[in-house]
């Protein structure tokens, strides 16, 4: 389970000197390509990146501001027949083209991405991986990060980036 936010960002300069001055740990950016397969409930994607492979699967409520992701993690290897496997099952809904600069401050993770037709993004998501925290910790923390690094409720965004790829290519 996580806690996350994603919106849309104008200052990623400013958020990743925040970043460093907070001492982040900087893990690299990633060139990453993320496939979403039609499903009949949640979203499916495949994340073929530099630092990061993994099949995903989560579930999480279409809403702006904080919300509670539950989700399955399957590490994947690059130019694996997996990708053909899920083709050939489910279909490909949408791909999503981005570069991602990824930060953590301890269970936090930073997203700074760069997404193909649609802009810059950030994205905070407070896990329980040290599986003692709890909800309202994670969720105090997203909050906490948010006013940091000043992020307004306008600029919240409710939806996947695949929601957003599929809603650009319906007015093209």
């Amino acid at each position: 389970m996580n806690i996350e936010i994603k919106a849309k960002s104008n200052n990623n300069s400013e958020i990743r000197k925040i970043l460093q001055s907070k001492n982040a740990h900087f893990k690299g950016i990633d060139h990453q390509i993320d496939t979403y397969f039609k499903t009949i409930e949640g979203r499916l994607k495949l994340r073929e990146g530099n630092i990061e492979n993994k099949l995903i699967f989560y579930k999480r409520q279409n809403k702006k501001g904080p919300k509670k992701s539950d989700y399955i993690l399957f590490s994947s290897e690059p130019n694996s027949s997996l990708k053909q496997l899920l083709i050939k099952s489910n279909g490909i809904l949408t791909i999503v083209d981005k570069e991602r600069e990824i930060y953590f401050i301890d269970n936090v993770k930073f997203q700074l991405d760069t997404v193909k037709n649609l802009g810059t993004f950030i994205e905070i998501e407070a896990s329980d991986i040290h599986l003692n925290n709890k909800e309202e910790d994670l969720l105090n923390q997203c909050k906490f990060y948010m006013d940091l690094f000043q992020i307004s409720e306008s600029d919240l965004i409710s939806v996947s980036y695949s929601d957003l790829v599929l809603e650009k290519e319906k007015t093209s």
